[in-house]
């Protein structure tokens, strides 16, 4: 991993924002900060998203009368694993450099932790072949493969490796996670 995409991920997970872009912004914001070049997607009219290339925004409204308002983003690490030049957007390529095909979750868990920006393992409904860690501070999670499996794991992806990484996980969908967790075992 080179140092520059790792710090990239850490800011992330440090900041729940990305290059400053914060999961409630709107769509004009957002453009802003990572440019004019994404795929504009939505299944009607209260849903819509924008594919930047490994990164991607949410938003929904109530109606078409209403303003966009921002949901989620999510980084799409798992892309990586193809080895397409073009899936880490130009914004981020300019700002970081090269972006390695993995990202061991291990070594970011370190590097973070040394920060002072402890994860912390939450329930997973995908168990055991996804696993999630949550910042509480920014509430980033990290999606990691857990156990391989030919038709959930994402490319040419191992053990280890970091699958996604998205914020914002509240404390409410922590604590439903909790909860699931204890009933399915109850």
């Amino acid at each position: 991993m080179t140092p520059h995409s790792l710090a990239f991920y850490m800011d992330v997970i440090t900041s729940g924002t990305v290059l400053g872009a914060k999961p409630t912004d709107t769509p004009d914001q957002v453009a802003k900060l990572l440019g004019p070049d994404f795929g504009e997607n939505s299944f009607d009219v209260h849903n819509m998203w924008r594919d930047y290339g490994m990164t991607e925004f949410f938003w929904s409204r109530e109606s078409a009368e209403h303003p966009w308002a921002g949901h989620h983003f999510t980084l799409q690490v798992h892309r990586l694993a193809y080895g397409r030049s073009d899936v880490v957007e130009k914004t981020l390529r300019t700002r970081y450099g090269r972006f390695e095909r993995r990202l061991r979750f291990e070594k970011l868990q370190r590097l973070l932790a040394k920060r002072g920006t402890p994860l912390v393992e939450v329930p997973s409904d995908q168990s055991p072949h996804y696993r999630w860690f949550w910042q509480p501070e920014s509430l980033a999670a990290v999606s990691v493969i857990g156990a391989h499996d030919e038709y959930l794991t994402p490319g040419n992806l191992r053990v280890g490796d970091v699958n996604s990484i998205t914020a914002p996980m509240t404390v409410e969908e922590v604590e439903w996670r909790k909860l699931r967790l204890r009933q399915q075992h109850a």
